[in-house]
């Protein structure tokens, strides 16, 4: 059983940055491949970012590359979400969430956390 928690979260003008983090309890963190999905009023959940469990391979959406950066420190049990160049269209609720498998995280996780709200205003 993995429980994730997500912070970070909050109100930002357009071309700010945000870091938003996913803290994970339990000790097999380091075996999870983890990713941030988010989800704007009125639309489908999307998949944002995805890295493995090491760290060494990242998969990103087409519209936050390049400007989002995810990241992972498995000593703290905590995947991170960098983003800069903020546009309104990032507005969402962003999730992570928790699978074995890198390929499978980038559709869907096996545990997820309750969403942190991220507002870009223009």
């Amino acid at each position: 059983q993995v429980q994730l928690v997500e912070s970070g979260g909050g109100l930002v003008q357009a071309g700010g940055s945000l870091r938003l983090s996913c803290a994970a309890s339990g000790r097999t963190f380091n075996r999870y491949a983890m990713a941030w999905f988010r989800q704007a009023p009125g639309k489908e959940r999307e998949f944002a970012a995805a890295i493995d469990w090491s760290g060494g391979r990242t998969h990103y959406a087409d519209s936050v590359k390049g400007r989002f950066t995810i990241s992972r420190d498995n000593a703290k049990n905590t995947v991170y979400l960098q983003m800069d160049s903020l546009k309104p269209e990032d507005t969402a609720v962003y999730y992570c969430a928790a699978h074995l498998n890198l390929r499978v995280v980038i559709i869907t996780g096996d545990y997820w956390g309750q969403g942190t709200q991220v507002t870009v205003s223009s």
